[in-house]
């Protein structure tokens, strides 16, 4: 009993020593290198922003309680609240089928994962955390998730997946103008080539003249599942979808993650954009192809009742339009 007393004893005297030590460190840190500590106390505690391995593991666990109210209610992914169907969005792909049915997979969650567990690994020795803000403040974008970054770096880094999500705005209304001379239709021929041309002017079209279209996009050349693969690739881009995969695939992936938009839409629509903090309308707006870091609040609702007026409008089999209007809407906003 003495030996183990003894050893306990040991333990909690090194233990608290290493706490002493710890401390002593960050006031080091915090008073030597102050945007060392920021990113440091940021990745620790989260204080300086809904960041850090806390809030973390507070959404894994929101998350599971949706799930579980979900299978104890039998609930699809389609008839939660507009919040609770953006935070699964958040973590799992809603994949929606031809049905229309939300079964979840792991692609969001999976992939933060793989990035935060290597770095909360190197996190767990006291004297390690220096490395860890090493590689945050050097390769923050590409080794953190969005919980670790801060204030000033989400938009930094929102801004710079927005550029490379815009490079690919001009392929696609070119692709879209193109498909346009081959449609048999004059009349919506006409009106489309017409609406790519005032596009491409700098103009942003009206949405009667989108609905105006919306026939053309189903069932004819312009169905996501007719339209050539450079088409696909780039509009896969504009979602943040990675081009480089098969056609079927491309298509099946792009046609899911527009339906699981349109699904967001009802929802939110259900909610009502008054409900809406400014944070959740940037949000729903860069998710919908519009950079809203820097616009202001009555902006972003604009923006967004437009789209809402014309999502909410379409059925699944326009998907189509609907993936071409996150291009259209957006270009010149």
């Amino acid at each position: 009993l003495s030996t183990r007393a003894a050893s306990r004893a040991l333990v909690a005297a090194v233990a608290a020593a290493a706490r002493r030590v710890s401390a002593r460190y960050e006031r080091y840190l915090e008073r030597s290198f102050p945007s060392f500590y920021l990113l440091y106390s940021t990745f620790k505690t989260g204080d300086s922003a809904p960041a850090g391995i806390q809030a973390l593991f507070l959404e894994v666990k929101e998350v599971g309680k949706i799930k579980a109210e979900m299978s104890r209610q039998r609930l699809s992914a389609q008839q939660l609240p507009y919040r609770e169907m953006e935070r699964l969005r958040q973590f799992w792909e809603l994949g929606v089928s031809e049905a229309d049915s939300l079964p979840s997979c792991w692609r969001q969650f999976r992939r933060d994962l793989l990035k935060a567990i290597p770095i909360g690994i190197i996190a767990i020795p006291p004297f390690a955390n220096f490395l860890v803000i090493v590689l945050m403040y050097f390769f923050p974008r590409q080794l953190l998730i969005r919980h670790f970054w801060t204030p000033k770096q989400q938009v930094e880094f929102l801004d710079a997946y927005d550029s490379i999500r815009r490079g690919s705005y001009p392929a696609v209304v070119r692709s879209l103008a193109l498909a346009a001379r081959s449609l048999p239709e004059p009349q919506p021929r006409e009106l489309l080539q017409q609406l790519c041309a005032q596009v491409q002017g700098g103009a942003r079209p009206h949405l009667a003249q989108l609905l105006a279209v919306r026939s053309l996009f189903s069932g004819s050349l312009l169905a996501l599942n007719r339209l050539r693969v450079d088409h696909v690739r780039a509009l896969s881009q504009v979602l943040f979808l990675t081009p480089h995969l098969p056609a079927f695939f491309l298509r099946h992936r792009l046609r899911s993650h527009v339906l699981e938009i349109r699904h967001l839409d009802r929802a939110l629509l259900r909610l009502g954009l008054g409900q809406l903090s400014e944070e959740e309308l940037r949000a729903a707006c860069y998710l919908r192809g519009l950079n809203s870091t820097h616009l202001g609040r009555a902006e972003c609702r604009a923006w967004l009742e437009q789209w809402l007026g014309l999502s909410c409008e379409l059925q699944a089999s326009e998907a189509s339009l609907l993936a071409h209007s996150m291009v259209l809407l957006s270009l010149n906003y």
